[in-house]
């Protein structure tokens, strides 16, 4: 059995009755890049071949446009934004698209004083590197060089990467299972989950006790834990509560545990403020990555505290583009495209839009259980009982497909929540568009019930 935990799979039914509508000429490339690429559950054998990406829209090889909400989260300030191609562009032409070790360069500089200011206050220091996984890495590498411990709590059900150690401290069997022994001493704790807590209580602050008492045991058992990770929106999207957050950053602080936030999807603005834990508190450690490279290209990074800045005789990074000036280029553009054009406000406003219309889909379709989320970062959790809350699994396939006729292209994490994680440059169109795939899908769904 495939995992669902991180997105639909490309072995169903209903994604070989998609693959048999496509055009031939799309079927022979999708054909071509399963003869030479490694097939994996969630990649390959991909689901249609693209043409073109632009602003909050993907075209395909036939020349259909949808509006993406997935956009594997490089997509804050747009597709191929032209500020930020005009600035990787100028960099190329400075001739200076590579730093080697050793050396720095202005744009490196320029993006590190940039993420400084734009990050909560007290984190002032940085360290790039190429992807989440390899920034994921760093973090915890930190955290255990600083507490010379090496134990680490993080929770079920997430996702940090694919390297050993953010497979070790991510929470999905699918990432783990088969590759014998991972990074030891990661412990894992449930995410708090509201509407689908196991206790059956709706008492948000009795519910967090049963979760924090999680992290207390192990610490009992286990009190050389050197950090906790977490994202503090979940990916699916949950959303913890402010006293949540607060008791485990108190925990944090008794214990001399450096808290880390993954925000690599979260950041720069997807959540209606720069980063998610501005609803919430202060990390020790933030990691950035996926719209840090402006959809153009990788790179990632953490930024800590002064304070931790201890290091010297060691290097928790050392990559070869540490200090990529064309990776900075792009991130800086990115950064001020979205302050520019005052896209985190507009995040905020459209995602309060989208929740408000789903409202209304809901009182319509039972099957709409909860929506959750915040600003653009906004998930759907479609159900086959209400009393049960039952996951709709197979339901949920079907809306994602039916949506795709209608333009909108999305995501199923968990089996059944539809995500919807769009460009922060969509209007209230751009909503109506999805808001009215969504309504014809469920209808749909509804009539072959």
């Amino acid at each position: 059995m495939i995992s669902t935990e991180q997105g639909d799979i490309n072995k169903s039914e209903l994604r070989d009755q998609y693959f048999q509508n496509l055009d031939e000429g799309t079927k022979h490339l999708i054909e071509e890049d399963a003869k030479y690429f490694l097939h994996q559950a969630l990649s390959t054998p991909v689901m249609n071949v693209l043409s073109r990406t632009s602003g909050a829209y993907i075209y395909d090889h036939a020349g259909n446009k949808y509006l993406d909400l997935h956009g594997n989260g490089v997509h804050n300030a747009g597709f191929s934004n032209p500020e930020v191609i005009e600035a990787v562009i100028k960099q190329l032409q400075d001739q200076l698209a590579f730093t080697p070790r050793r050396y720095t360069n202005i744009p490196a500089i320029e993006l590190a004083k940039k993420l400084i200011s734009i990050t909560p206050q007290g984190l002032d220091r940085v360290l790039f590197c190429p992807g989440g996984s390899e920034a994921i890495e760093m973090a915890v590498a930190l955290a255990k060089q600083v507490t010379g411990r090496w134990k680490t709590i993080s929770f079920w059900d997430s996702y940090h990467g694919t390297g050993f150690q953010a497979s070790s401290v991510g929470g999905e069997e699918h990432f783990s299972n088969g590759q014998g022994p991972m990074v030891p001493g990661a412990f894992h704790v449930e995410f708090p989950n509201y509407y689908r807590n196991p206790w059956g209580l709706t008492n948000e602050e009795e519910i967090d006790e049963h979760y924090l008492r999680q992290i207390k045991i192990i610490l009992q058992r286990h009190p050389d834990i050197a950090a906790i990770i977490a994202e503090p929106i979940s990916a699916t999207p949950v959303v913890p509560s402010l006293n949540y957050w607060k008791k485990v950053r108190a925990i944090c602080d008794e214990h001399g545990i450096l808290l880390i936030f993954d925000e690599i999807i979260e950041g720069f603005g997807r959540t209606g403020k720069w980063f998610a834990s501005e609803y919430f508190v202060t990390p020790d450690v933030l990691v950035l990555g996926k719209t840090l490279g402006g959809g153009l290209v990788p790179f990632a990074g953490i930024v800590t505290k002064e304070k931790y800045n201890v290091l010297q005789h060691r290097s928790i990074g050392h990559f070869t583009h540490e200090k990529n000036p064309l990776c900075s280029a792009a991130g800086l553009a990115t950064i001020n495209y979205l302050e520019n054009h005052k896209l985190i406000d507009n995040s905020k406003s459209m995602g309060e839009y989208l929740v408000q219309e789903l409202t209304k889909l809901k009182e319509i379709f039972p099957m709409i259980g909860n929506i959750a989320g915040k600003g653009l970062h906004l998930g759907v959790d479609l159900i086959r009982n209400v009393k049960t809350k039952e996951r709709a699994t197979k339901e949920a396939e079907r809306i994602m497909y039916e949506c795709m006729k209608h333009g909108v292209a999305s995501k199923i994490i968990e089996g059944n929540i539809l995500t919807m994680r769009p460009s922060l440059l969509i209007d209230k169109n751009d909503c109506d568009k999805i808001i009215n795939a969504l309504r014809i899908a469920l209808e749909v769904v509804r009539e072959k019930a």
